[in-house]
């Protein structure tokens, strides 16, 4: 073989992507930890997310999508960049999603920032449409498990068992004015 075209290397665009954000990741959770990591790609996140939604919206001509929709996007988006989620349950009050792999594939293991994304689009997304998330990541395929379990809560407080998560808001809360609609709390 004389020629760089002709040798086998795993590289397409696909693999350099995943390899990049993972670097990125990287480099941020080492340079500033993995609460502020996760932070900067929460703003990714929360921005990716607002434009996912708002192609699903307009694809399906309406101005909100209803919790059904909500739950089939998410699963849709998922779908459609190789993650392999699925709905568990569902009800007004959550949306409980399983995947058996994520869209970073093996570059997500070890580095918890990246599921950031996937929190902060969905949140974005359930919130925009139904006024409030609040997106826990029960188990990551990040932090070592088989797949993930991901809860997008959908009614402040409304389950007293639920663990933390980040949350999100369509709507400014009263008082806070409209810098926070669309804002993230932990």
């Amino acid at each position: 073989m004389t020629q760089a075209k002709d040798a086998n290397i795993p590289l397409d665009r696909d693999i350099f992507l995943r390899t990049l954000v993972r670097e990125l990741a990287t480099s941020l959770e080492s340079i500033v930890g993995l609460a502020e990591a996760s932070g900067y790609i929460s703003v990714v996140g929360q921005t990716v997310g607002a434009h996912i939604g708002d192609m699903y919206t307009s694809a399906l001509a309406v101005d909100r999508l209803s919790r059904q929709q909500v739950a089939d996007v998410l699963v849709d988006l998922k779908q459609r960049i190789h993650g392999d989620f699925y709905i568990i349950e569902q009800d007004d009050q959550k949306i409980v999603l399983g995947t058996r792999s994520c869209p970073f594939a093996e570059k997500v293991i070890g580095r918890e920032s990246m599921c950031m994304m996937t929190s902060n689009v969905f949140g974005t997304i359930a919130a925009h449409n139904l006024g409030y998330a609040q997106v826990e990541l029960v188990e990551t395929i990040a932090r070592g498990a088989a797949g993930c379990r991901v809860v997008v809560h959908l009614v402040p407080g409304a389950d007293a068992g639920r663990g933390s998560g980040r949350e999100y808001f369509g709507d400014a809360p009263p008082g806070l004015g409209a810098f926070a609609a669309g804002s993230v709390v932990e």
